[in-house]
């Protein structure tokens, strides 16, 4: 098989791939919270967020390609060999090790991808997005093609200079697409003492106060660099606090 074709058999399978956790995740979210309306964290936003939901899933349809793109590419870079280091055996010592650098390291990169995207020469490209200010589960994809590649470029990039197994990357890719389509629900099930400080772990109001704020919380696993860098939601631990106590 010609390379570029191995290459368009990748994404393709990695797009099919993207679309069908999305709907499949998206379906069992939304059922679960339709039973707990009292649940959702901006009520008087409800018939807005629903009425762009169709609009939201046409768009992330569309950006999806971008992000299937990004993950299929970095695994065809590393197929033919053109990275820096080649992949570490797979086993679970190298896995686990390797999982938590690509979190740490993604989780940098999109903060500081993400602030980038908010200065007001490349905002246009990211409004979109901001588009949901009360997100939903719906939401996590509606980017614009730019945006997507912006904070997803990552996994193109990351196969290049790290040694990272083809089976981790995959994995890191579909955990965040679960932590990023619970992170934009607009439900919140999570709030607890570990996703507050002292905690670098996050809840759902985490991200949902970066929709409705838009210049607070940046990150995406964590909390460390919205912290050290003073872009975290002065209510952040407070509301948490009070959500767990409930």
């Amino acid at each position: 098989m010609a390379d570029l074709e191995l290459l368009a058999l990748i994404w393709g399978i990695s797009y099919l791939a993207h679309l069908f956790l999305y709907f499949t995740q998206g379906g069992i979210q939304s059922a679960i919270n339709r039973h707990f309306p009292d649940h959702r964290i901006q009520p008087k936003q409800q018939q807005r967020s629903e009425k762009r939901i169709p609009f939201e899933i046409r768009q992330s349809v569309k950006s999806l390609i971008i992000t299937s793109g990004c993950v299929a590419g970095g695994l065809w870079l590393q197929w033919q060999g053109w990275t820096v280091f080649p992949p570490l055996e797979l086993n679970w010592t190298n896995g686990i090790i390797m999982f938590v650098i690509t979190m740490v390291l993604y989780d940098a990169w999109f903060y500081w991808m993400h602030r980038l995207m908010h200065i007001k020469a490349l905002y246009r490209f990211h409004s979109l997005h901001h588009q949901s200010v009360a997100p939903t589960v719906w939401s996590n994809y509606s980017d614009t093609y730019t945006d997507a590649f912006g904070m997803q470029a990552f996994y193109l990039i990351a196969p290049l200079i790290l040694p990272i197994p083809p089976v981790v990357l995959i994995l890191h890719r579909v955990w965040d697409h679960i932590n990023g389509q619970i992170g934009h629900s607009g439900f919140e099930f999570f709030a607890d003492r570990t996703t507050r400080s002292p905690s670098p772990m996050v809840c759902v109001t985490f991200h949902d106060q970066h929709h409705q704020y838009f210049n607070y919380n940046f990150a995406n696993f964590f909390s460390i660099w919205d912290r050290l860098f003073g872009t975290l939601h002065p209510d952040y631990d407070t509301t948490v606090e009070t959500y767990s106590k409930k």
